[in-house]
């Protein structure tokens, strides 16, 4: 998916981030969310991909995740802002 980055469209990356952010929320698996994540990192590096479409990565309660894990999530909060 993350491997052709310039192939997505500006609407295409934002959607895509908007898909991944909201099912990192509810993963179950550290290892998905871990996968999901990292997408999520290389979509923003497009910049099409805003605070808003990352905002739901605020419901994930980060004291039950390994400290990589919750590294992904601020660093992704961060970047959107």
């Amino acid at each position: 998916m993350t491997d052709h980055l310039g192939a997505w469209t500006p609407a295409q990356a934002s959607a895509l981030a908007t898909l991944l952010a909201a099912a990192a929320v509810s993963e179950g698996s550290n290892a998905a969310l871990e996968a999901e994540l990292h997408a999520l990192v290389e979509l923003a590096s497009t910049g099409h991909v805003g605070l808003g479409t990352l905002s739901p990565l605020r419901e994930i309660p980060l004291a039950g995740l390994p400290p990589q894990l919750r590294g992904y999530v601020d660093d992704l909060l961060e970047e959107g802002s």
